[in-house]
Parts: structure tokens; sequence; C-alpha cells
């Protein structure tokens, strides 16, 4: 039995430690394979009992997890049905990050999250890994300044343009508040990190090497110098830059153990581009799961051929949408683990 970061209760032994060790770049007996979305979205027996309210079914999602983090630095923040979080107040001018918390009591502010993730593992009893979540720093600021989700980020790119150094004064506010997050995730029962910059697309090359790709790399480097710190085991992180393919390479090197791609790129390429330093992860189109389960399990033995047998997990390109079929991710999963078994025999 191994310790609980929260008090004397030792979490249950892990018996499936497959995601854990092609995270870390180890050989496998078949492909892991998760899917990003949470319950509240996408499986219909929540939605019909509106967990959407309860912290478990909240807390899965990307958007969720960003509300969770701006809220603790003192965002006033809204669920709209539909769109996901919404800012009334949101940031428009410097001034107004004088509003923001001391980023280092954000994790003090989340500590019913630590407990959920404490409570969440026990559960589990060991049958698959945890993974905890956090939403990288420039996403959180498309949140803070847009007010909420948007489709040209023209908000939030204008104070790169024209406040580049409160920019980089929030974005670093940013990461001081996530570390301490990330870290407590840890501490709480989280076997693997996974960081999301949702918004990497709506940078080119230039601004993503300038505003994101920095902090980015700080997150991993300083998660991994205060698990240490703190007597803990280090865990796998991953990276998933929705539409980063122009930064494949930098992520690769930017001290994660997997990079997570989304269903723009073609695996072999980024396998090439990316070399075997990294577990990647991947990139199904979500919405080959409206396809029927003959076909899904055809785009399935295309994927994993192309991705090859080892440093790889299985996953969409993105989550999973409200509507989708149970019994399609099921005939989804299944095809990863039948068709990788059979690739490793050949």
């Amino acid at each position: 039995m191994e310790a609980n970061g929260f008090g004397p209760q030792p979490f249950p032994e892990l018996k499936n430690d497959t995601f854990l060790r092609a995270a870390w770049g180890e050989d496998t007996d078949y492909t892991p394979v998760w899917c990003m979305r949470q319950a509240g979205r996408y499986l219909p027996e929540f939605r019909e009992t509106r967990a959407a309210q309860d912290f478990f079914s909240t807390c899965r999602s990307p958007e969720a997890c960003c509300e969770l983090t701006l809220q603790a630095l003192g965002m006033e923040v809204t669920m709209v049905p539909g769109k996901g979080p919404s800012f009334p107040e949101p940031l428009r001018e410097e001034r107004d990050l004088e509003r923001l918390r001391d980023p280092a009591i954000v994790a003090s502010q989340l500590a019913y999250v630590f407990q959920a993730i404490t409570l969440t593992r026990q559960r589990l009893a060991g049958r698959v890994p945890l993974i905890g979540f956090a939403g990288a720093p420039w996403t959180l600021m498309t949140y803070m300044v847009e007010g909420g989700s948007s489709s040209t980020m023209a908000h939030a790119k204008r104070w790169l343009y024209q406040r580049p150094k409160a920019s980089h004064q929030l974005l670093r506010i940013l990461t001081d508040a996530l570390v301490p997050y990330l870290v407590g995730q840890v501490a709480a029962g989280a076997q693997a990190l996974q960081l999301f910059e949702s918004h990497a697309g709506h940078l080119g090359p230039q601004l993503f090497g300038k505003f994101a790709l920095p902090y980015i790399r700080d997150v991993a480097k300083r998660v991994k110098a205060k698990l240490q710190e703190a007597g803990l085991a280090p865990v796998p992180m991953i990276i998933f830059a929705k539409d980063g393919h122009f930064a494949l390479e930098e992520l690769a090197q930017a001290g994660y153990e997997v990079v997570g791609l989304d269903w723009t790129v073609a695996p072999e390429k980024a396998r090439e581009r990316v070399g075997k330093t990294v577990t990647l992860q991947g990139n199904l189109d979500p919405c080959a799961l409206y396809a029927p389960k003959e076909e899904i399990r055809w785009l399935v033995q295309q994927m994993l051929d192309d991705f090859g047998p080892q440093r790889y997990i299985a996953n969409l390109g993105h989550g999973l949408y409200p509507d989708m079929d149970p019994e399609h991710v099921g005939a989804f999963v299944d095809a990863v683990h039948t068709y990788s078994r059979m690739l490793r025999k050949n």
C-alpha cells in the first residue's frame, strides 16, 4: 500500500500500471487508452441527474479546471450552460491585475479539490491510475481577459502586443499559482499530470515561443523540483497543446514525458519530428466516434499502425462530445486493446 499525502489512510495498490509505464517510455504488453472529457458533459446518466453541479462531474474538464484555478485567484466565475466558464468582470486594463489574490494562497483555497482527488484515488481501488489536470498559463490568461471562450482571442492577443510587460506579469502570476496546485494534486493522490494549452492554435510560432512555451517549460521544471523537495515520487507529465503542431519539437524538449497530439497531426510525421525521447498521445478525431463501430475499429488499426507499438498512449485528438454514444466509446477502447496486442504478437 502507498502512503497518502492527506492523512494516515494508505492508497490501494495499483493493479494496472500500463498507462504509467507507457508514459515513462517503458515497453508495454498493449497500448493503454483513455479519453478526455468529464462525465457531466458526456455520460447520459450524469447529465440526467444534473450532476454537472457536483465537483466530480465538473472538475474533469479542461474548462472547469480553468474555472477552479481562476476562482482561487479571486476572479468571479459563472458556468454558462453549453458555453463553459464565463467571467463577468474580465481583466481589461493593467491595473486590473491588482484585483488578483496572491498566487501563493491558491492551493490553500483548493483544499476541497485535493480532498476529492484523494477520495477518487481511494474509490478507484487501484484499478487504473488517476490523472491530475490544469490549464496552462496562456490558456488561463485567455479566459481571464476574454471573459470566457472566444473564436479569435483578440482581447487576449491585444494584451500580448500592446501590454507585453503586463502580459508576462500575469503569466508569471498564473505559473506561480499552478505549481503548488499541481504538486498538491500529486500529494493528494494524482499519479500523472496533464497540462493543457487548449488555445495554443491562436498563437503563431513567434507569440507561442514568447508567451506560452517559457511558462509551459517553467511549470514542468518547478513541479518536478517541488515534488522532489516534498519527498514525493516523480509522476509523468503530459503537455497537450491543441493546434500547436508548429511547436512539436519545442514541446518535446519542454520537460514533459508525454506530448499529446490533436487529430490534425499525422502520427508518423510527429514521430519523425520528436524522435524517440518522448511518448506520444492521441489522436483519433473525436467525431470518428459517430462512425459505425466497424469503421471505428478500422480507424483505430490505422492509427496504431501509424504510431507504432511503443512509447504511445491512445486517446482522441480532443475531448468527447456530450452526444456521443458510450457504446462507440467502448468500441474505440476495445479496438485499441485488441489490435495493439495483435501488433505485438506480429
